[in-house]
């Protein structure tokens, strides 16, 4: 015979609504009511029908990540994998399940999401990306769809987000290498269409402005958030005829690029040029030289947005009462990379 939410209810002492909401991890079900009725589920073999209880709530209990790039690509970056654990791991607590999308470019991403969210497949999203102008953003803000931001629109005010101050990271990081007694102070940034690549080029700016020291345009190379931008970067500052002393570098895996391209064109680290990156990512202490970098957060900045969409979805009375944008604080982790000052020997 079929073990019912009734017949749980009727032995745990409870109404079948309050069966529903520990299966859904309802945040006003005590711990003690939730652990006794799950003990009871358990005695009596009781399985909730997921299909059932989807179409009666018209909720799917999953959320959905919408990756900015192709997958292969994303998942060679430690920082989206360390990001999207964060998420994972939290969403798995509250009870749901997580599917991640990607598409080659926005209108691929844009296809992607609707057909999830017009579909029911989903209750909400998260984006782990923002760019200037973002038709998917647009989109989902428009139809009242839940989902939240990793990083800052440059357009709305009032969406959720979750975001590290990027600008006044870069200023902490350009700053240290200013006290080191650097004076020549290069920049490899991102893509220019990401906020996140604007706002450190932005601090970065503003660093060396608030020291009176020039910012030579030739000192600031855009590129990718891979490998291969620093590398290729390399040979560039390198043959500059008044190159910079120290560079900061928008995140650690380009980081990685710019050690590889400084080997090979037999200059070293920090002798030859100092360097601090972003997102200290577990590998950037056993880089050859450490490599010092801000630390942003990245394991909590997943786990908060994904805390931040389901509570939305679930529209709790301590959900309603947010703020629209989270700040997870940062750090400075010096290294070995940044520590020696130019014309030292």
């Amino acid at each position: 015979m079929t073990v019912t939410i009734k017949d749980v209810a009727r032995k745990a002492g409870v109404s079948p609504s309050t069966v529903s909401r520990v299966l859904s991890n309802h945040p006003r079900i005590s711990l003690e009511t939730s652990r006794k009725v799950k003990s009871i589920m358990e005695e009596m073999g009781y399985h909730p029908n997921i299909m059932a209880k989807s179409l009666v709530s018209k909720t799917t209990n999953s959320i959905c990540i919408i990756l900015p790039k192709p997958a292969e690509e994303l998942f060679s970056n430690l920082f989206f994998m360390e990001l999207i654990r964060g998420i994972v791991t939290q969403a798995s607590r509250a009870g749901y399940d997580v599917l991640i999308s990607s598409g080659a470019n926005e209108k691929e991403e844009l296809e992607s999401v609707s057909r999830l969210l017009k579909g029911r497949r989903v209750d909400g999203v998260i984006l782990l990306y923002s760019r200037k102008d973002d038709a998917v953003i647009d989109f989902l803000r428009s139809n009242g769809y839940p989902f939240v931001l990793v990083g800052r629109s440059d357009k709305y005010d009032d969406i959720l987000s979750v975001d590290t101050d990027n600008v006044m990271a870069a200023f902490d990081a350009t700053s240290h290498l200013i006290s080191m007694g650097h004076q020549r102070i290069g920049f490899v940034s991102g893509p220019p269409n990401l906020i996140v690549s604007r706002d450190r080029l932005e601090g970065y700016r503003q660093a060396m402005a608030k020291h009176g020291l020039e910012i030579r345009q030739e000192w600031i190379v855009e590129g990718e958030f891979l490998q291969d931008s620093g590398y290729r970067a390399m040979s560039f500052f390198m043959n500059l005829p008044n190159r910079p002393t120290a560079l900061v570098v928008v995140d650690d895996m380009v980081s990685f690029g710019v050690l590889r391209g400084l080997n090979e064109l037999k200059f070293s680290v920090p002798e030859d040029l100092c360097l601090v990156s972003f997102n200290n990512i577990p590998i950037s202490e056993l880089s050859s030289p450490p490599i010092s970098s801000i630390d942003i957060g990245i394991y909590h900045l997943g786990y908060t947005a994904s805390q931040v969409l389901i509570q939305t979805i679930q529209e709790t009375e301590a959900g309603a009462g947010y703020t629209n944008r989270f700040i997870i604080p940062h750090r400075l982790v010096v290294r070995e990379s940044s520590m020696h000052s130019p014309g030292k020997n």
